[in-house]
């Protein structure tokens, strides 16, 4: 049965990325495959704490389930899901952070399992998990991740003065991290994370525990960056951020893409909340 779902997902898939070519030759466009996500599988030890906490006698937690989707070059892909459903775990493992139990994912022509180093040279990855070391300063941490990635001097001085004027950085860029607000700790993680300026951009949760002031910059910037063509991949579980920025979106409900398509296609004549809900009742039985 598990094998059966697993083909059929992978045949619809397949049957949507046709569709999705012949829709794009049509209007004359070209669409560049840039991550081809094939059966990644995540797999995570309970302890009896764990087990009691989430009420089973299960002593292994799968987290993500033989997920594949397809992101194209210059769109922003969101990932749409409950917490727990596996958003966070998916791009910790595109990110090469942790690794898959089973299937792989190609980014830009790198694979996560067979080349970790090289996808980490194509991809910016912001989390809100990452925690900046409060003693250093943006200066500082700019310099250290500039130089990580071998950008040359007069690129980095560069880079470094436009994205610090665009986030108001450039006021604060001696004042250690611990001393900054939550939201100007976002800015520079932020800029950090595109410090190399990759043309794959993942971001989890990008404007969780912002204000709303900070988020607008935040989404403003993802926005900036499909014009310039960049892809994004983005997971929330905000209905508003997928609708004002994503061209397609993949639902995950339990470690499952329950569906993957465009906005317009999945919505109908109904809102993305409404849509999603419904899938999920149809997918994962009444909200408790």
């Amino acid at each position: 049965m598990e094998k059966a779902h697993s083909i059929e997902k992978e045949q619809s898939m397949e049957k949507r990325r046709s569709i999705e070519k012949e829709q794009s030759m049509e209007k004359g466009q070209s669409m560049e495959e840039i991550l081809r996500v094939e059966g990644l599988k995540k797999t995570f030890k309970l302890s009896s704490k764990q087990q009691k906490i989430e009420k089973t006698n299960e002593k292994v937690k799968v987290a993500v389930d033989h997920l594949s989707f397809t992101a194209y070059r210059g769109e922003v892909f969101g990932l749409l899901g409950p917490n727990g459903a596996g958003k966070t775990t998916t791009l910790r493992m595109l990110a090469t952070l942790i690794k898959p139990d089973e299937g792989d994912a190609v980014l830009d022509g790198a694979s996560i399992v067979k080349n970790p180093e090289e996808v980490r040279g194509k991809i910016g990855f912001l989390t809100s998990e990452l925690k900046l070391e409060e003693f250093f300063t943006p200066n500082y941490l700019f310099d250290f991740f500039a130089d990580l990635h071998g950008v040359p001097e007069e690129e980095k001085n560069a880079r470094r003065k436009e994205m610090f004027e665009r986030f108001g950085i450039d006021r604060f860029a001696e004042v250690k991290v611990g001393n900054l607000s939550t939201g100007m700790k976002q800015k520079v993680s932020l800029v950090i994370s595109m410090v190399h300026n990759p043309d794959i951009i993942i971001f989890d949760e990008p404007t969780n525990g912002l204000d709303v002031l900070t988020a607008k910059v935040v989404t403003d910037f993802l926005v900036d960056l499909k014009k310039q063509g960049k892809t994004v991949i983005v997971s929330t579980h905000i209905f508003s951020l997928i609708e004002k920025i994503c061209d397609r979106v993949g639902i995950i409900i339990n470690g499952r893409m329950e569906v993957c398509d465009t906005l317009k296609a999945i919505t109908g004549d109904k809102s993305l909340e409404d849509r999603f809900f419904e899938i999920y009742e149809e997918k994962a039985g009444k909200i408790a």
